[in-house]
């Protein structure tokens, strides 16, 4: 994927996210920062930090759970690898705890794929499922949202008992709402 085609698909992502009406009256929304071949996230990111939404960003722990931290722009950010894992762009102000989570309208997941029953595929890590068990956990219920490519929409995927479905994914090219989810 060209450089010119990234940042078009980053563009239309962020279009169709924020015309999510979650999005819309969200006060904060948990997301992350893009890396590798992901769709592009800044574009979104900023986008709804200058709608005055409180951004929270992920920190990988050494467990693999998530700390989180405020977003606050592009200049926030610090590059940080972990270990032999890839490298992330994580928030590089206060850490606010694994539970700062529980506050968020509306969780925005990285994941490889998402099936037509709102179940995502992730890196294998665990990491948003401890996030995701977490919102359970608490009786906290934002909205799920992964962010994906059109061809990251599949027919299938496998489920094991702890997986939590999605209610929405967004694309570059538009916004697929689940009905099981």
């Amino acid at each position: 994927m060209t450089t010119d085609v990234a940042r078009e698909a980053a563009g239309g992502l962020a279009r169709h996210a924020l015309d999510l009406p979650a999005l819309a009256g969200a006060r904060t929304v948990a997301a992350y920062v893009s890396v590798g071949n992901e769709p592009g996230t800044l574009p979104l990111l900023d986008a709804l930090l200058t709608r005055g939404v409180r951004v929270l960003l992920p920190v990988l722990l050494p467990d693999n759970d998530l700390d989180w931290g405020a977003y606050a722009g592009e200049g926030s950010l610090a590059r940080v690898q972990h270990g032999g894992k890839m490298a992330l762009f994580e928030p590089s102000g206060e850490r606010l705890g694994p539970d700062a989570v529980l506050g968020a309208d509306v969780v925005l997941l990285p994941g490889l794929a998402v099936d037509g029953r709102g179940m995502r595929l992730g890196r294998g890590g665990g990491s948003y499922d401890r996030v995701l068990a977490r919102l359970a956990g608490a009786g906290a219920h934002p909205a799920l949202v992964v962010l994906l490519y059109d061809t990251e929409v599949v027919g299938h995927l496998p489920a094991e008992a702890h997986d939590r479905p999605v209610q929405a994914v967004v694309t570059p090219s538009g916004v697929r709402r689940f009905t099981d989810a």
